[in-house]
């Protein structure tokens, strides 16, 4: 192991950790920074920059933010609300197996904020504990973005694996990681049912319900024609401004929500390109293709992500006639643009790292991943919990693992589950909220860091997903 190496790999473990610690853009730009010192220093050739994930980010979350502005999450978080709202008693698995698949389809675990209002309606209304299906639905979205074709996740991994000598594309990325998550979020789901105490044994809920703090479930289920909104505490509505006796008002919390013809057209539209872009990936056929000196090739996916969105972005304009005022204002437009930049930076400094030392790479750390194959799965789920953020974890570790020599089909498998590691802490917007919406209280952030209610089930998740993963990647890729 030479000087420069350990130099080198200190700077880059320098630059990931006051990354996490200055947050957002603060990961690119420290990113930044340290591929400069590695130039500029120590005289290393500048890697690769990720110009293909981020262009494919870059039209993703525009035509993604078009379609939130014109209305179409909103349809999305509806239907999703009447699905979950169907089964009551199995919320525990209907709502986070509803939310992976609308986070699947939009690329983003954004659209469980408005669920889950309507995840502890039902399930206080049924006597279950709210906790149940609200950390399962949260921590899904850690890995749901691995089984997303249009996820900032998946635009790092593809660039990183669509390539020779891997060659493993979006469609055999997806038939190793969709599988996986939903086996982890059933096994998860039955887990957690049988964690904690009933809510109707639950010392702490019954004293609420005793003085007044909150209305029992049968009082909520006995008036749910009434006019109102969620359960709250002293909340009030336009038409009464009056607070709600009790703390709770009767209506089922879906009742508030409503759609646009055009943003349902709008969510309609971007499901096509989705499906669109699965089906080219499956059939290279479909593609259009060129001749490159004396090879014809098809059109590689990363161009065919790009300009199917575009096409979408512009269909969108048309049925949902967003305003594009709006469009920079969007939730999924920030934090996609957050994502692009911090993907940006430290993906550029971990290539500058990796093409310099890659031979020494391949001889030690590889030797390390053969033997105890864990390691590399435990080295995503680290980054992943200290950055939290998935695309980061995904362009920090895996192309360590590839160069390694690790199977890709192997390494794909224990991504997806290790990227569970981003709410390893209760440091997420989605945790946070969680917690605020569970007015029983039964949903905690904890004091001691991992002793808050995600915890388990974050853990459950993961380990499931990467066995899971790492087994059909390795049985049939």
């Amino acid at each position: 192991m030479s000087v420069s190496f350990v130099l080198e790999a200190l700077v880059v473990l320098g630059c990931i950790v006051m990354g996490t610690r200055a947050g957002g853009v603060g990961v690119g730009l420290w990113g930044g920074l340290g591929t400069f010192v590695l130039v500029f220093v120590f005289g290393e050739a500048p890697g690769a920059p990720p110009a293909a994930a981020v262009a494919i980010i870059l039209a993703v979350v525009t035509t993604a933010a078009l379609m939130q502005a014109a209305g179409g999450i909103d349809w999305m978080v509806y239907v999703a609300a009447k699905v979950i709202e169907s089964r009551p008693k199995q919320i525990t698995l209907i709502a986070p197996l509803t939310a992976f698949a609308f986070c699947v389809g939009a690329g983003t675990g954004n659209i469980i904020y408005p669920l889950m209002p309507v995840i502890y309606d039902v399930a206080y209304r049924n006597h279950i504990r709210p906790s149940r299906p609200l950390t399962v639905t949260v921590v899904q979205s850690g890995i749901a973005l691995a089984a997303s074709p249009v996820s900032a996740a998946m635009a790092a991994m593809l660039t990183l694996t669509d390539v020779a000598p891997y060659n493993l594309g979006l469609t055999q990325i997806l038939a190793i990681t969709l599988p996986a998550c939903v086996i982890g979020i059933v096994v998860t789901s039955i887990v957690v049912n049988r964690m904690w105490a009933e809510l109707d044994d639950d010392p702490e809920v019954q004293a609420k319900i005793a003085s007044g703090e909150l209305l029992a479930p049968e009082a909520l289920m006995a008036t749910a024609a009434a006019p109102g909104t969620s359960a709250g505490v002293g909340t009030s509505d336009d038409a009464n401004p009056a607070p709600v006796v009790g703390g709770a008002a009767p209506a089922p919390a879906s009742a508030a929500l409503t759609y646009t013809p055009a943003g349902r057209r709008s969510a309609l539209a971007f499901f096509g390109g989705v499906i669109a872009i699965v089906l080219l990936g499956l059939f290279p056929g479909l593609r259009p293709s060129f001749t490159v000196g004396e090879e014809t090739v098809a059109l590689d996916m990363t161009n065919t992500i790009v300009l199917v969105m575009f096409v979408v972005g512009v269909l969108i304009l048309f049925v949902g006639k967003p305003d594009v005022r709006e469009v920079p204002e969007m939730s999924v437009f920030k934090a996609g643009m957050i994502s692009a930049i911090a993907l940006f930076g430290i993906a550029w400094l971990t290539a500058t790292f990796i093409a310099a030392h890659e031979t020494f790479i391949v001889e030690t750390v590889g030797a390390w991943v053969t033997s105890w194959t864990f390691l590399f799965a435990l080295a995503v789920f680290m980054v992943a919990a200290l950055t939290t953020s998935q695309s980061t974890a995904t362009r920090t570790i895996v192309p360590i693992g590839l160069a390694a020599g690790l199977a890709p089909g192997v390494v794909t498998g224990m991504w997806a589950g290790a990227l569970g590691g981003v709410y390893t802490l209760p440091a997420n917007g989605t945790q946070i909220a969680a917690a605020n919406f569970d007015l029983t209280g039964t949903t905690k952030l904890g004091t001691k860091l991992l002793d808050h209610s995600f915890f388990v089930p974050m853990l459950v998740l993961s380990v499931t997903t990467i066995v899971v993963g790492a087994v059909i990647g390795a049985v049939f890729f």
